[in-house]
């Protein structure tokens, strides 16, 4: 197979590296590729939406699986879909949505992998609900390092090394997933606003079982007593006699046309993300949010995925990139979550894409990141001075709570707090050692953090 070598780097475009870039067309190629993948190893990869280095091999070989696309069979009846690793949720959601079926997990973009969201065990707003994607995976076929295909069954080691594994016990090949039953293509939404931190978690705390779907948009340049203030938006799938009679949605209950934006240009001025644009982003975002709305009809599309219609919006961070930093604090441990905010805050972190999510029960991903709590993600420009030292310190108010960081969207974690975050991290290193004795899968995040 023709291999280039390329500059190969997260979503956030923070550290690059070079890696043999090898694209197989069948499982025959993808095979012969890990057999001879050499001394430096290698990691398959997706769509890249990884934040940091989990898909990225500095040396070695990177697997691009999105060649592997194929949707093999449909139970319409029982919504089980059987796939290939490289189709995207976006192309599942093309496929699915017509015959009432919808992904039972998505983050906040469609353009994930299957393999990728099996990797990372992705949660979505339905987490305190569906648990995380894992939790619907019926069976994989797992190409392993001696080149051998695996089929891998729920409630095995192999299964729960896998699901968060990060890629690391070998190449996912294809899936069996349980479907979301769905009668439109629209989300029934609630919006209301918090007017701070403890007002916002009250609300989530209280409302959030009557709901499938739930998120808060949290403004953190805001200080004193807006301190956390938010946009709380909670929903479910719309049911059909929601939609008008003689309108178009209802003629079409299950069309899915996302919108598709320009893209940024690729070099955009430094600094556009400032303490004051972003301040004034956030004003304008929390003023403009309703003080209480229910039933507003959405698009999937604008509900789940909003910032997918803008392709390649990480270009708005600046040639620098991005850092997004992702934790979870188990419930009780609210007052780490207020330190953490008023440090953020005081800091003046200008991050406008900071969302506030409540896990539900963990799944058993020996590294899956979620667990009962709550879930904090930030964006923050890579060249923000003292970023370094702040979020080195966040690590570790969040290892004291009991919490961890989501190695998915992770670039910086220091290798000694890892144990601490994930106490089943000996036995995923027992167990890659046993059937990947030479190392063949890889990735800098890998080496960086000793997994």
């Amino acid at each position: 197979m023709p291999a280039d070598t390329v500059s190969v780097s997260g979503w956030g475009r923070t550290a690059p590296t070079n890696a043999r870039l090898i694209r197989p067309r069948t499982y025959q190629e993808a095979a012969t590729a890990v057999r001879g993948c050499g001394a430096r190893g290698g990691i398959p990869r997706g769509l890249g939406r990884a934040y940091g280095d989990a898909a990225q091999n500095a040396g070695g070989m990177v697997l691009d699986m999105t060649g592997l696309d194929r949707v093999h069979a449909i139970d319409a009846d029982n919504g089980i879909v059987l796939c290939d690793a490289g189709v995207s949720l976006h192309r599942l959601m093309e496929v699915l949505l017509p015959l009432g079926w919808f992904v039972p997990v998505t983050p906040g973009t469609r353009y994930v992998t299957v393999g990728g969201a099996i990797g990372a065990d992705i949660h979505g707003k339905n987490h305190h609900v569906s648990g995380s994607f894992s939790r619907h995976v019926l069976s994989m076929e797992l190409l392993t390092a001696d080149g051998e295909v695996r089929a891998v069954g729920r409630d095995t080691p192999l299964f729960d090394a896998t699901t968060g594994g990060m890629g690391l016990t070998g190449v996912i090949l294809t899936a069996t997933i349980q479907l979301q039953p769905v009668t439109t293509s629209l989300m029934s939404v609630d919006t209301e606003r918090a007017r701070d931190l403890d007002d916002l978690l009250a609300r989530l705390t209280t409302g959030d079982d009557h709901y499938r779907y739930s998120v808060a948009w949290i403004d953190l340049l805001a200080r004193g007593p807006a301190m956390g203030r938010a946009v709380l938006t909670r929903g479910d799938h719309a049911p059909l006699e929601a939609l008008r009679e003689g309108t178009r949605a209802r003629r079409e209950p299950l069309a899915f046309r996302p919108a598709r934006l320009p893209a940024p240009p690729a070099v955009l001025p430094e600094g556009l993300l400032s303490r004051r644009t972003v301040g004034w982003f956030n004003e304008l975002w929390y003023r403009r949010a309703p003080h209480a709305r229910t039933g507003e009809l959405q698009p999937l599309a604008r509900f789940f995925h909003p910032l997918d219609g803008v392709p390649h919006w990480n270009r708005i961070y600046g040639r620098g990139g991005f850092v997004q930093y992702q934790f979870v604090v188990g419930h009780g441990r609210e007052e780490t979550l207020r330190g953490i905010v008023r440090r953020v805050c005081e800091h003046r972190c200008p991050s406008f894409l900071a969302v506030l999510k409540r896990f539900g029960d963990a799944d058993p991903g020996w590294l899956s990141f979620p667990v009962p709590g709550w879930t904090l993600a930030l964006d923050i420009p890579a060249g923000l001075p003292g970023l370094g030292a702040l979020l080195d310190t966040l690590d570790e108010d969040v290892a004291a709570a009991g919490g961890r960081v989501y190695l998915a969207k992770d670039s910086r974690l220091r290798p000694d707090v890892l144990a601490t975050m994930y106490p089943r991290l000996d036995e995923f290193r027992a167990l890659r050692a046993e059937i990947d004795p030479r190392g063949v899968f890889v990735s800098d995040l890998a080496r960086r953090l000793g997994l």
